[in-house]
């Protein structure tokens, strides 16, 4: 075995920019092998290079079935498993920065009633189908570990008991498109949580709260360090940590 095949191999989808690839440099950092999934490989090799030794571009579009089957054949052939699946590739929408819309004007244009049915189904292929269908796939190569890990990054905006709450933070801009999206993550997290009992797979969801990032451009009030703080704790927990759990900060748990 390769020294390289003795760390942990992590796979981060969308690590080429944004809390995906904060979350990719730490992990490098902590001693991990981390494969950068990037829709754009030329992306995903500028980031490679930038993290340093120990990240490894990888061609990765969720939306692609052909592509998701193409990188865990990579994975197979070149590391025998996989520790550590990271799920951070998101799309929040696809028309606020082409009609130039501020985060307000965006909702008042994605309610129930008036929202691009179009923009719905692009937002969830990546948000919900992109992340299942990675699941099918690297799932026979999380098997193959001693200690796997998968890590679902959503959102406060996806609580359910939250956003039902008149007084929730998020009430007035839940909606059908990101919203929904991660309410629609969630529930296929809990489904991998309950086909994983008892399997050793552990599986958590993280907020990393409203970081300034491309998703909600850059309108968002944290830094890309904070925002990528709990996500790097809860993927480094050991095989003692706890799985089923949805946290923004060290036990602060969000209801789901």
């Amino acid at each position: 075995m390769t020294q390289e095949n003795k760390k942990r191999i992590a796979l981060v989808t969308g690590a080429n920019q944004g809390v995906g690839f904060q979350v990719a440099k730490e992990l490098v950092a902590n001693g991990l092998t981390v494969l950068v999934g990037s829709r754009n490989i030329d992306r995903g090799e500028a980031a490679a290079k930038e993290i340093g030794p120990g990240a490894i571009a990888l061609q990765l579009d969720v939306t692609d079935r052909a592509s998701i089957a193409a990188a865990a054949d990579r994975i197979r052939n070149e590391f025998g498993r996989l520790d550590l699946l990271l799920n951070n590739a998101a799309i929040s929408n696809t028309r606020k920065q082409q009609l130039g819309l501020s985060l307000q004007e965006y909702g008042n244009i994605s309610r129930a009633s008036n929202v691009s049915l179009d923009e719905v189904r692009a937002v969830w292929e990546t948000n919900v189908f992109g992340v299942l269908a990675v699941y099918q796939a690297m799932l026979p190569l999380l098997r193959e570990s001693s200690d796997a890990r998968i890590v679902n990054v959503s959102s406060g905006v996806g609580s359910l008991e939250l956003n039902a709450d008149p007084a929730g933070p998020y009430h007035r801009s839940f909606g059908p498109v990101y919203p929904a999206s991660k309410t629609a993550l969630n529930a296929m997290t809990l489904a991998m949580m309950v086909e994983l009992e008892g399997t050793g797979i552990k599986v958590n969801l993280v907020s990393p709260g409203f970081t300034k990032t491309n998703l909600n451009g850059y309108e968002g009030t944290q830094t890309i360090e904070d925002g990528s703080r709990e996500v790097v704790r809860v993927a480094l927990l050991g095989p003692d940590g706890p799985t089923g759990t949805f946290t923004r900060w060290e036990n602060a748990t969000i209801p789901w």
